[in-house]
């Protein structure tokens, strides 16, 4: 029995639909990039909405978190570019992360450029991913914030509620749009 191109298609959800759904996931990180620049922009950590408690990442504790992960790191290359490269230069690179962050957050939050943050952030978080590789944390501590990253990097999520539909057709849809 021969199946029709509609008979594969029937139950699956709407394009437009998938689209938003990506939507969201772009925005969402796109928050999660952008809140964590603001901490090293202003120098702030502690975020406390009446009961609700948390912390965003800052400058000071991303120097910390450099220095205590590659103290722990196995893995050949890892510690010898956090202590020899990326430690004795922190004045200026924090200040790079930051815009990193605030950048990518900025264009995921927008969704200009979309694909191209998406793959700034995936470098970063790879990096923090090997960082943490052999310290025994939990098993998906890295992975929740790449994975989602790598999706929005193949896939071109910023043509719905975003910026990059009004430039995708001038590039035939080519990244990073």
């Amino acid at each position: 029995m021969r199946t029709t191109g509609a008979d594969r298609t029937e139950g699956l959800p709407d394009a437009r639909l998938l689209g938003k759904g990506l939507a969201g996931l772009r925005i969402f990180v796109g928050i999660i990039f952008f809140a964590n620049g603001l901490a090293k922009l202003f120098s702030f950590r502690n975020i406390e909405i009446g009961p609700y408690s948390s912390f965003l990442i800052n400058r000071e504790e991303a120097r910390s978190i450099l220095q205590g992960e590659a103290a722990k790191n196995e893995l050949p290359v890892i510690p010898g570019l956090v202590n020899d490269v990326l430690l004795p230069n922190f004045v200026w690179l924090q200040w790079v992360i930051t815009f990193v962050e605030l950048g990518v957050g900025a264009l995921l939050i927008v969704g200009l450029l979309s694909r191209g943050a998406a793959l700034v952030g995936f470098g970063q978080q790879i990096f923090l991913q090997l960082l943490y590789l052999s310290s025994g944390r939990w098993m998906f501590e890295q992975p929740h914030e790449w994975v989602p990253l790598l999706i929005l990097l193949l896939v071109p999520a910023g043509r719905v509620w975003g910026l990059d539909r009004r430039f995708a057709h001038r590039r035939k849809g080519r990244f990073p749009f």
